[in-house]
């Protein structure tokens, strides 16, 4: 419920701190006196559109806070924690208006936009009123109130629940249905690139080995001539070794004959002899290490050759072309499979639409069940609002094809103002009055059902008096026995149920200026109050007895 109301420089308040508690609480006041200025201030704080014109004049902003105390398991709640905002302790609203046009919104102190206000707001409470239609202009509100009546909120998720399974069985239908067209119209495409890449066989890592390799063979190619001209140069036929090792032999002969003379030279020759022997041995291994096929390296280039004409042809990269190979094998699978795998899916959507259909016609008779009992208990109380000829109607259609998420149904509510007369949406057919009665009668119909915590009637017993403002009161009492009502009004049958009364007044602030004043009154200030709504400006002492009596009365 609603615990407590600030409001600081709104249009005529300046400051203002109101304290409510459970039950049915009044605001009574001459007109004029500022009644609107605090739901307006209270609408700012439950997400609103903004208005610079609420900011008192002189002042550069305004500011409402409005405060809740609401069970843990509350919808408010959820929402919040869903939306990663602190629900501990009280939910406390704030909304800040500039005179500049701009508000701020905030949720426990957390900055929040205008709309999840909005949203939470909307949980919280319900603002009523001759020209409100928040809570009657949408249909599916109508079905919601319906399923909430009926006590089969739980049927109503059973079917949702069913609905996405239903459409998420269809989708999958569907789409296989897709692939497998898919698949059928590149099927030859697909087992021909399939037999290519299998008898190409690619490898992974297999390209950069081959360019290696191929690298590898086609330097040493380069090399491969002057290797075998040096070596026969120093192997072949016109080698020199001999003719020097001949010459070596006879020098050596010669040495002892001239002693110093040639003992240099020979040993030079000597050491020269045994280089170029290592050097033709270095050749003849480098040789027999260079060795390789040609037809190697022609090999290699061919393999690479057609590894990268596959992947230009195929657009992936080589290391890419063994997967590419899997995957369209899989596809060719799943067509070879597809036909019993769809038979299997087609089957499994039937048995969800089965199951929705079964869920679907169960809720919709429950629907109709509940709908009836509602029409009785909103009937049973239109004659003490003189609405004794009128009749309320819930309009409901099903249809079986139609599936949603909500059902097969379509519901609304219709009233009829007088026999004879066309019946029609309530928004539509029903006047000012009329409607606020009807939405009284049905809101004390579903009592706590499918109503935000707190709920406001803003001056809902407008022309009207006598016993019809008696009834109202009385169902207004009667409401507030399981939800907290606040209550706008000028009929004194209906200031007189209230367990909380508050007085709105206008007062002098300085010379030209007047404030909105609001004050909580006591039983005898209440009487007096009550008795000035029955007299008007001059309470006489039969005003005062009549205020009397009603407080009695409502006692």
């Amino acid at each position: 419920m609603l615990v407590t109301l600030s409001i600081r420089d709104i249009v005529l308040i300046d400051r203002l701190d109101l304290d409510f508690a459970a039950g049915m609480s009044v605001l009574t006041g001459e007109t004029g006196a500022g009644k609107s200025i605090l739901l307006d201030s209270l609408s700012l704080a439950l997400g609103a559109r903004g208005d610079a014109d609420l900011v008192r004049n002189g002042e550069t902003q305004g500011q409402v806070t409005a405060v809740f105390d609401v069970a843990g398991n509350h919808p408010a709640r959820a929402f919040l924690r869903d939306n990663d905002v602190d629900d501990d302790g009280d939910i406390l609203l704030r909304r800040i208006q500039t005179s500049d046009g701009r508000t701020r919104a905030f949720v426990n102190d957390q900055p929040v936009s205008a709309g999840l206000l909005r949203q939470v707001g909307t949980l919280l409470v319900e603002i009523h009123g001759q020209h409100d239609d928040r809570a009657l202009v949408d249909p599916e509100s109508h079905r919601a109130l319906i399923d909430v009546f009926g006590g089969h909120t739980d049927a109503a998720d059973a079917v949702s629940e069913a609905f996405a399974a239903f459409r998420a069985a269809e989708k999958a239908v569907t789409d296989h249905e897709r692939r497998i067209e898919t698949a059928r119209n590149e099927a030859d495409y697909l087992r021909s690139s399939v037999e290519e890449l299998s008898t190409l066989k690619p490898e992974p890592g297999e390209e950069e080995q081959l360019a290696i390799r191929r690298t590898e063979m086609m330097q040493v190619e380069k090399i491969a001539g002057d290797l075998n001209e040096a070596f026969e140069t120093l192997n072949g036929s016109a080698s020199p070794i001999p003719e020097l090792a001949s010459l070596l032999r006879r020098l050596e002969r010669k040495v002892e004959q001239v002693p110093g003379l040639l003992g240099q030279p020979v040993r030079s020759l000597a050491e020269a002899m045994d280089h170029l022997e290592e050097a033709r041995g270095g050749l003849e291994s480098a040789l027999r290490e260079t060795e390789f096929d040609p037809r190697e390296l022609e090999s290699a280039e061919e393999r690479l050759f057609a590894l990268r004409a596959a992947s230009r042809k195929y657009s992936v990269p080589v290391d890419e072309l063994t997967s590419l190979c899997d995957r369209m094998a899989g596809d060719l699978a799943d067509l070879d499979a597809g036909e019993d795998k769809l038979a299997a899916l087609v089957e499994a959507a039937a048995k969800a639409r089965a199951d929705y259909d079964a869920k679907a016609g169960k809720l919709s008779a429950k629907r109709s069940k509940a709908a009836k009992a509602l029409e009785k208990a909103v009937e049973a109380e239109l004659p003490d609002l003189k609405l004794e000829r009128a009749r309320f109607i819930v309009e409901m259609q099903s249809d079986a094809d139609q599936r949603g998420r909500s059902g097969i149904d379509q519901l609304e509510f219709h009233v009829q103002t007088n026999p004879g007369t066309r019946p029609g949406p309530m928004m539509k057919v029903a006047s000012g009055g009329e409607l606020s009665r009807f939405l009284l009668a049905l809101k004390v119909s579903l009592a706590d059902k499918g109503s935000a915590p707190t709920l406001v009637f803003d001056e809902i017993d407008t022309g009207v008096g006598g016993a019809v403002a008696e009834a109202i009161g009385v169902r207004l009492a009667r409401l507030a026995r399981n939800v907290q009502v606040l209550t706008v009004t000028h009929a004194p049958q209906v200031a007189a149920r209230a367990e909380g009364h508050f007085l709105i007044a206008k007062e002098a602030t300085q010379p030209d200026r007047v404030a909105t004043r609001v004050q909580r009154i006591d039983e005898s200030h209440r009487s007096e109050e009550i008795a000035r709504m029955l007299a008007g400006s001059v309470i006489t002492d039969e005003a005062r007895a009549a205020a009397r009596r009603l407080l009695t009365a409502a006692e």
